[in-house]
């Protein structure tokens, strides 16, 4: 149901033309609100000459409450979370790489940025990084940063023409002479494929648009047949689904990469091309826990070795791209909901990335198939959803972010969600801290707690009570900027800086924690104590 001030101002003439071209947005995204976002408040008031509590009088300040004499003064704080539990990653490119967009992104919904390293330079990044901490200083909450290592890409060479065109049935040979191929061979750059290679194995290239079936072996080349024909132009991709490739995960660009983001200080690397236990503990070891390593399963080897990967990984995601490449299509879902299943067992964070609202790149609004596909991967348990192409090179990266933001807070209120995710849930961990999240989780819902707050230095006690997945919104606290932003992942968190913690508690945040904490979760005003 629409809010009654947002409808009044809708239905006056011109109105919803008037807020789209000032915040440039498009008309339907406007029309689509069930009440004013609180962070278009103020500029929604300024362009309508209009006060801003007629907009949002939810909003209005609140009358003085009692404070006791003697007591210690309230300060302002900032809000400390969203009206939902699962977190946004947007993608930032060339359409959202701007301090206003990513601002914007930020206060629609968007908890941490992806900086894809298979585009743009190191100085490319590095402005966007300076941007991103700008922008958190601005907002005061913490956001997450991660850095998508580009990983090896297999591509086969350059043709002659540009450009041939296969016929499905019709031989075809993959070699490593660098001549430029016509529509009988082509230069194979990858002599590691040539070796793995056995007779019958299917080779798909361009994304799996055409196939090939490997029928002769010979140190230098492979004779196919083409299976599944079509156009092939220079350098597109290859990819092997049948067997383990004797490549690492990290190439020579990747380890620059590496050492540039974590100097920078960021939170997350996704780790790309996976396919063994021992890509990711070299990952492991080069971050010496500077970052978390989240590996993108993308691989069908990866989910062969599935349960040795997560027990090494911090984090993980689901790269639906790539894996539908190299799995049948009706694989998919299946692999998707054993990954989340293995990751909540553990209590890694597990994040459902690509082609989730593929359609706003050229349109305002998704299919209701990409909605529904959203709203699957919140019922399936996984604590982020991601944005790749939608806001890096869309025409509507912050409608993306907000129609995100929409769905996962719909699907959440549902009661069907929360039926579902106490059924999920797993079993103690057979530990100490374990045992004492459960019963953290186990009180707060008997006591009907508001918020059930942590205090890490590290971050793990907040990733095993979110791995609870208690009723109530977990307060993750630390006194390191670097854990808060981590824990954006998972969980609402505050750094230091932001509640006013410098190794303890001040007697002021001991006396009246309960304060803010109570104003931020309930978005109310406190109650004036008991005398």
């Amino acid at each position: 149901m629409r809010d009654p001030a947002l409808e009044a101002l809708l239905a006056r003439r011109g109105t919803v033309k008037q807020i789209a071209a000032g915040l440039g947005i498009s008309t339907a995204a406007v029309s689509q609100w069930k009440r004013i976002p609180e962070d278009r408040v103020a500029e929604i008031a300024t362009l309508l000459n209009l006060p801003p509590e007629s907009l949002r009088p939810d909003l209005a300040p609140a009358p003085p409450s009692y404070q006791p004499q003697g007591a210690p003064r309230m300060v302002a704080r900032p809000v400390l979370r969203r009206r939902r539990r699962t977190k946004i990653i947007a993608t930032l490119g060339p359409a959202s790489s701007s301090a206003e967009m990513i601002e914007r992104l930020h206060r629609a919904g968007a908890d941490i940025f992806r900086l894809n390293f298979s585009h743009g330079s190191h100085e490319d990044h590095a402005a966007r990084i300076a941007t991103i901490r700008a922008v958190e200083a601005k907002v005061g909450r913490p956001i997450g940063i991660l850095a998508d290592v580009q990983g090896p890409k297999l591509r086969v060479g350059r043709f002659q023409a540009g450009r041939v065109q296969l016929q499905t049935g019709q031989s075809f040979r993959l070699d490593l002479n660098p001549t430029p191929g016509d529509a009988r061979r082509v230069n194979l750059p990858h002599p590691e494929i040539i070796a793995a290679a056995q007779i019958g194995t299917s080779l798909l290239l361009d994304d799996g648009k055409l196939r090939l079936r490997v029928t002769h072996k010979r140190p230098d080349h492979l004779e196919t047949q083409v299976v599944v024909g079509g156009p092939l132009s220079d350098r597109k991709g290859v990819n092997v689904p049948d067997v383990v490739l004797p490549i690492p995960a990290l190439t020579e660009k990747d380890r620059a990469d590496l050492a540039f983001v974590l100097d920078k200080g960021i939170e997350y690397i996704g780790l790309s091309f996976v396919q063994r236990p021992e890509d990711v503990a070299e990952a492991k070891e080069i971050a010496a826990g500077r970052a978390w390593i989240m590996v993108k399963l993308e691989k069908p080897q990866a989910l062969e070795n599935l349960d040795e990967i997560m027990a090494l990984t911090d984090c993980v995601m689901v790269a639906r791209g790539d894996l539908g490449v190299e799995l049948p299509p009706e694989e998919v879902p299946l692999a998707q909901k054993r990954i989340v299943r293995t990751a909540r067992a553990l209590g890694k964070p597990v994040v459902v990335a690509t082609q989730m609202l593929e359609s706003m790149i050229t349109a305002p609004s998704p299919t209701r198939a990409e909605v529904s596909d959203v709203g699957t991967a919140v019922f399936d348990g996984a604590d982020a959803v991601m944005l790749s192409a939608e806001t890096a090179a869309g025409q509507y990266p912050y409608e993306a972010v907000n129609m995100m933001d929409r769905i996962v807070a719909r699907v959440e209120q549902d009661p069907d969600w929360r039926r579902l995710t106490d059924a999920a849930r797993p079993g103690p961990e057979h530990s100490s801290a374990g045992a004492i999240a459960t019963a953290a989780r186990q009180v707060a819902e008997t006591i009907e707690a508001e918020v059930i707050a942590t205090f890490s230095s590290t971050g793990s006690t907040t990733l095993r009570v979110a791995r609870e997945r208690p009723h109530c919104p977990i307060l993750g606290l630390t006194t390191s900027a670097g854990v808060a932003r981590r824990m954006a992942l998972i969980t609402d968190s505050l750094n230091s800086a932001a509640i006013d913690i410098s190794g303890a508690l001040s007697t002021e945040v001991a006396d009246t924690a309960w304060m803010p904490i109570s104003r931020a979760i309930a978005g109310s005003s406190p109650a004036a104590p008991s005398a």
